[in-house]
């Protein structure tokens, strides 16, 4: 399956709100069927159990005692209570499902069922860090970067003290190159020999409990990336001679040896989108579409969906996840539904997050294991509704997808430029998606590359909005399909329907 739609679960407020409705402690076990039949009936072939790893007691504490995310923890959940910090997820004391989630046997029992409805289990790997009481702290320091009391003393912010049997350490906090340190985590060192090998046996214990891995921040362990963070300090404080190959092809390439259908998502930024592909990763994340989306302006959205094919089928597409804001409050109820209607009708793999589908507004917290309580929006929920069973057309799975050309619809007319026209094809089926992502009501025409469909009508079927508008084929093939619609406004139609 060339576009797999994956579903993104946070695992921690899932299984607290079901806590609250059964009254005791909920494991993975207690996650019902009926969310999983519902996945699969919706079209997910992926379920993304996010933050399902053991953390430590480190983690926390470090998160607690900081007045600036306890600050954002009151916007997004007023009132939050103690017992809601949980740490964040990423900061890993080992690969292990987490002891309050049920630990790695409700992990295998979960898997089977899913299985049971053909959805694969995606969990994270966390390459470029780990939690500051992890286990290689006492028994591989040399598997980290370390600092000085100097460096301590200039940067307290980047560097963390820690005991340990043999005394006292200095390491490095994890972060990437232009933003602060995550002070629950400490950095691995990708130069020395022996961590890389670790890591793939990490790499493999993951691979061993599912089906998929999304890989964190996986750019920032590429030697560019890596050296340009840490430059001299990353020289192995054994005095091991430095290794710096790229990890991820050799990686790759050492896993697939032993699970080839195992599938690999980079979370990457800063144009190293393709590099990561190359390497060898499925997919990758699309945070370029995103970000042009978010502009509201069109025409950074064709350009960028004009790259080439092999790109494209490559990227993860979203309009929200764990990390960005929700997409009901950041767009707008008539831009997010145009915007999630291009993000997940393009190439490659779709993402809809946990409370996307419900038109979820307030963002919830990696490190509480509470969000606020929210209604579902009907209008959002309808349209998500009428959206996946569009995005189950063998089409849009299997077959082939074009950006079209626009051009104003009369001389002078300037809102051609807000359209976005595309169509999915696969032997008769075709499906055309026209979007005028725009705040003005806008026309435009488009020529259809449709040869089959000369000396025809062709009945455009609009499956949004349930209704139909015949078309001279030769029309569509020569001076164009005409289309009006409001801001933001979103045609869906199925153009198999052609009769002599």
């Amino acid at each position: 399956m060339r576009q797999p739609l994956l579903y993104e679960c946070f695992t921690r407020v899932q299984l607290e709100e079901l806590a609250l409705e059964l009254g005791r402690p909920a494991t993975l076990d207690d996650l019902p069927d009926r969310f999983f039949e519902a996945l699969a009936d919706q079209g997910f072939d992926w379920l993304w159990l996010l933050g399902v790893w053991q953390t430590g007691e480190l983690g926390p504490d470090i998160s607690r005692a900081s007045p600036d995310l306890r600050a954002a923890w009151q916007r997004v959940l007023p009132g939050f209570r103690e017992t809601d910090i949980c740490g964040s997820p990423f900061a890993i004391q080992a690969y292990d499902v987490h002891r309050q989630f049920g630990g790695p046997a409700a992990l295998a029992r979960l898997r089977r069922r899913l299985a049971r409805h053909n959805l694969r289990l995606m969990l994270d790997f966390v390459p470029n860090h780990v939690a500051p009481d992890h286990p290689w702290v006492e028994r591989h320091p040399e598997f980290f970067i370390h600092g000085s009391e100097a460096d301590l003393a200039r940067e307290p912010q980047n560097f963390l003290r820690l005991q340990t049997r043999r005394g006292q350490i200095i390491l490095a906090h994890g972060r990437d190159p232009y933003s602060p340190a995550w002070a629950d985590t400490l950095q691995l060192n990708y130069r020395h020999p022996a961590l890389r090998l670790a890591m793939l046996e990490e790499l493999d214990r993951v691979a061993g409990q599912c089906d998929g891995a999304r890989c964190d921040m996986a750019m920032l362990v590429q030697p560019e990336v890596f050296l340009r963070t840490w430059g001299d300090r990353a020289r192995p404080a054994d005095g091991a001679p430095p290794d710096d190959q790229p990890f991820w092809p050799a990686a790759i390439s050492h896993l697939r040896r032993r699970q080839p259908r195992f599938l690999l998502l980079a979370e990457v930024y800063w144009d190293l989108e393709w590099e990561l592909q190359q390497a060898g990763f499925d997919f990758t994340y699309d945070k370029r579409l995103y970000d042009r989306l978010r502009s509201g302006a069109a025409r950074p959205v064709r350009e960028h969906l004009q790259a080439a094919p092999e790109f494209q089928e490559h990227s993860l597409r979203f309009v929200e996840n764990h990390d960005e804001p929700r997409a009901a409050e950041i767009f707008g109820p008539r831009c997010h539904a145009a915007a999630a209607a291009v993000a997940l009708l393009a190439p490659g793999m779709r993402l809809v997050y946990d409370g996307q589908l419900e038109g979820r507004r307030a963002p919830a917290s990696l490190h509480l294991r509470r969000r606020l309580p929210e209604a579902a929006d009907p209008a959002t929920r309808d349209f998500y509704a009428r959206l996946l069973q569009i995005l189950k057309r063998p089409e849009t799975r299997a077959g082939h997808w074009r950006l079209w050309n626009c051009r104003p619809a009369w001389d002078g007319n300037p809102t051609w430029d807000q359209f976005i026209v595309f169509s999915w094809t696969q032997s008769e089926r075709r499906l055309l998606a026209a979007v005028n992502y725009g705040p003005a009501r806008g026309q435009c025409r488009v020529t259809l590359d449709w040869p089959e469909v000369r000396g025809r009508t062709v009945v455009l079927h609009d499956l949004l909005a349930a209704q139909s508008y015949p078309r001279s084929g030769d029309d569509l093939t020569g001076q164009g399909l005409y289309l009006e619609l409001p801001p933001w406004g979103i045609h869906l139609f199925d153009a198999t329907s052609a009769t002599p």
